[in-house]
C-alpha cells in the first residue's frame, strides 16, 4: 500500500479530513514553524508518524462510534532523546520507504508489531517540525480497518503500546494546556497513565477539532509542564 486511499472509510472518520484537512493546533503549528525558520539551514530531515484509529463503521460525521480507538506508543525512559514521551509510532524515513506513507506504516510495523495489511491511510496532513532532531513531520491519518495484535517489539526503544479509547481524549476532564520553563505551550491529555502532549498532543487536538469531535473543555486550565508530567511520574 504506497499511497493514500480514502475509499469505504467511515463518515465519522472522513470527517477529519473536510475543509482540506487538519493542521496540528494553530498555536502549536505557528511555533514550531517560526522555530523551523530560525533553526534549519540546508534540507531538513524528513519523518512521518502513523496517525492510527480503529473503530467500526457506524457512526456518522462529527459522531465517532463508541468503539473508537488511537494507537499510541511510550517511548522506553532509558532512551536518550524523549524518553517516556507518548507518540505516535514513527520515525525516520529510509531511502527505501515510498514515501510518508510508506516510512509511517515500516516504523509502526517495527515498533508495534502490527499488520501493516489491516491498515489503510487515508490522508496526510502538513508537515510539522520538531526543533530537538530538526525533522519535518509528515502525520499520516490512517483506518485500522481489520486491527491486528500490538505489543512492545523493542523494549530499548518503547516502553507500552496503548490502544486508548478515543472517548478518554474526548473527556473534558481529561484535557487541558501545559507551559513550558521556556513559555512554550502545548495542548495535553492525560489518559490511562500517561501525559500526551507536544506534537503528538498537537495533532491529535487539531484532528479533534477538525473532525467535529471536539466537547467544551477549558482552554484557561493551563499547568505547569514538568508538574503535569511529574504527577504521572514521567520527566523531560
Amino acid at each position: 500500500m504506497n499511497g493514500v486511499d480514502d475509499s469505504g472509510v467511515p463518515a465519522w472518520l472522513r470527517s477529519a479530513t473536510r475543509h482540506g484537512g487538519p493542521d496540528a493546533d494553530d498555536t502549536l503549528a505557528t511555533s514550531r514553524a517560526l522555530r523551523r525558520a530560525m533553526s534549519v539551514t540546508g534540507k531538513p530531515r524528513q519523518a512521518a508518524v502513523l496517525v492510527l484509529f480503529g473503530g467500526s463503521s457506524d457512526g456518522a460525521a462529527g459522531s465517532p462510534p463508541a468503539d473508537a480507538e488511537v494507537l499510541l506508543t511510550q517511548r522506553a525512559s532509558t532512551m536518550r532523546q524523549h524518553r517516556g514521551q507518548v507518540a505516535f509510532p514513527g520515525g525516520a524515513a529510509d531511502p527505501g520507504d515510498d514515501g510518508p506513507v510508506g516510512t509511517a506504516l515500516r516504523e509502526a510495523v517495527e515498533e508495534t508489531g502490527l499488520d501493516a495489511s489491516g491498515v489503510q491511510p487515508f490522508a496526510t496532513l502538513p508537515t510539522l517540525f520538531v526543533p530537538p532532531s530538526k525533522f519535518d513531520v509528515t502525520p499520516v491519518l490512517a483506518w485500522w480497518r481489520q486491527p491486528s495484535e500490538v505489543r512492545v517489539v523493542d523494549q530499548g526503544e518503547t516502553e507500552r503500546v496503548v490502544r486508548v479509547p478515543l472517548s478518554e481524549l474526548l473527556d473534558p476532564a481529561h484535557r487541558f494546556m501545559v507551559r513550558g520553563s521556556l513559555g512554550y505551550q502545548s495542548p495535553a491529555f492525560q489518559v490511562d497513565g500517561m501525559l500526551v502532549w507536544g506534537l503528538t498532543g498537537g495533532i491529535l487536538a487539531g484532528v479533534i477539532k477538525t473532525a467535529g469531535w471536539e466537547r467544551d473543555w477549558d482552554r484557561g486550565d493551563v499547568r505547569d509542564l514538568e508538574s503535569s508530567l511529574a504527577a504521572v511520574g514521567m520527566t523531560l
